[in-house]
């Protein structure tokens, strides 16, 4: 049941065929008496209700853990391969002035999984960061401005621990998320 309109007329009609008890007030009456009138909506108008989908944000979340394990196991055993003591503590400072030596199987590696296929490539990081934007809202696109808001201060803060610029992947996968998170936001006004 969905109530799509309470309002107060000004100017109600009276059938002459009604009963006294069961006709509508004027508007004069209306008024002194302030009541509503309920008229049953369509069953397609109703809101749509939006609920947080935590078995999504769970999956998401376990998988991430397991894939940044994955890739802290290749950065130290790509270091540990090395044998070398190494003077910083900053790894990324390491990574980009380009004094870790990367040995031909982990560069595999590395290219594989930033590819257009692989799973931190450009397509598959922004669609989980839109994914899980979705389970955080419940699928709710008139939240899109704070998802969005959400993504680029995670983006800033991804740049503060860079130290700088981060590389051109991560400026295209940025891009790629907010394409699809306007694309999701403005979704809910075509409809």
């Amino acid at each position: 049941m969905n109530v799509n309109g309470v309002f107060r007329s000004t100017t109600v009609e009276k059938k002459s065929s009604t009963p006294k008890s069961r006709e509508l007030p004027t508007a004069k009456e209306e008024d002194q008496t302030s009541a509503a009138i309920y008229e049953k909506g369509d069953s397609n108008t109703q809101k749509a209700s939006y609920t947080q989908d935590t078995a999504s944000i769970d999956r998401l979340k376990s998988d991430l853990e397991k894939r940044e394990k994955q890739l802290t196991d290749l950065v130290k055993k790509m270091l540990l391969k090395q044998g070398q003591t190494l003077e910083s503590t900053d790894i990324y400072q390491l990574l980009r002035e380009g004094k870790v030596d990367v040995d031909p199987e982990t560069a595999k590696q590395a290219q594989n999984d930033i590819s257009e296929n692989g799973y931190w490539g450009v397509e598959q990081t922004s669609d989980r960061l839109v994914s899980f934007a979705k389970a955080l809202t419940g699928g709710n696109p008139e939240k899109a401005d704070e998802m969005i808001a959400a993504v680029q201060k995670g983006f800033e803060a991804a740049k503060k621990a860079w130290g700088g610029e981060l590389p051109e992947i991560c400026k295209k996968t940025i891009d790629s998320a907010m394409e699809k998170l306007n694309a999701w936001k403005n979704s809910s006004k075509e409809d």
